[in-house]
């Protein structure tokens, strides 16, 4: 039976990681599969585990990235500061199954953001509160940035880097150079929806990173564009994600002979 691989999340009819991986493993003529597995809940992934004895990593997207972590053996250190897992390496010992959370979206946005907005920091807006924005905040915090992320529900939030979308005011919008969408607003397949953010104060001073890649100029970018922004959509540092995990599976997997 060939080794499996796979990403849980759901839904995952957006998804480019089968296509990519699959294609990964021809050109390295690796001897694996790579499946989609969309989990209702999180409490089903005891039953995939069960239900998949040959799975040898997986990769996590939303809504699961925080969620998973209880079902984990282990954490790198960056996934522990974080609180927010996107791969799973696995490994035997002493006849048990240990699983290890990892995140590399991290390193893939801070290799992205120095391509696209330079070394020098400043004051930016992370949309969204989830795994992927729990990432950004991260990787911002180790260059230097300034920020506060955007909630929907502040009430939900005691974090004081965490405001509501109606606190927002145009001294905010346009002291704040990099605005990331790290939420999934405006994703396939709905991809008329817009961040509730003031793009009338968005200028051509703007960097608008965005981590959909599907479909590839969501409406956030291209409303920032017609204002002037700099744009970036979410692909390079999904490949650049991906490319992490394979790293990974490759090297931190252990078995017992």
């Amino acid at each position: 039976m060939l080794p499996k691989y796979g990403l849980i999340g759901f839904p995952l009819s957006h998804s480019f990681s089968k296509d990519y991986f699959t294609q990964k493993f021809t050109l390295l003529k690796v001897d694996a599969v790579y499946e989609l597995f969309p989990l209702q809940q999180i409490s089903d992934f005891a039953r995939l585990l069960a239900d998949e004895p040959q799975l040898k990593g997986l990769n996590v997207t939303i809504p699961f990235k925080k969620e998973i972590i209880p079902f984990l053996d282990e954490l790198s250190d960056e996934a522990r500061e974080i609180g927010a897992v996107n791969t799973i390496s696995f490994g035997r010992r002493n006849g048990q199954t240990i699983l290890k959370g990892w995140n590399t979206d991290a390193r893939a946005l801070a290799l992205e953001l120095r391509e696209f907005t330079g070394e020098t920091p400043g004051h930016a807006l992370i949309l969204g509160t989830g795994g992927a924005a729990a990432a950004a905040a991260y990787v911002l915090k180790q260059k230097g940035w300034s920020y506060k992320m955007l909630s929907r529900n502040k009430h939900g939030h005691p974090n004081s880097e965490i405001m509501a979308y109606n606190q927002l005011n145009m001294q905010i919008i346009k002291s704040c150079r990099l605005i990331i969408n790290a939420s999934p607003v405006g994703m396939f397949p709905h991809t008329n929806e817009l961040p509730d953010l003031p793009m009338a104060w968005i200028n051509s001073n703007h960097y608008l990173f965005d981590m959909v890649y599907n479909p590839p100029e969501t409406r956030f970018l291209q409303e920032g564009a017609q204002r002037g922004a700099q744009t970036r959509n979410g692909l390079g540092m999904l490949i650049r994600q991906a490319d992490m995990a394979w790293e990974i599976w490759q090297k931190e997997s252990f078995y017992e002979k």
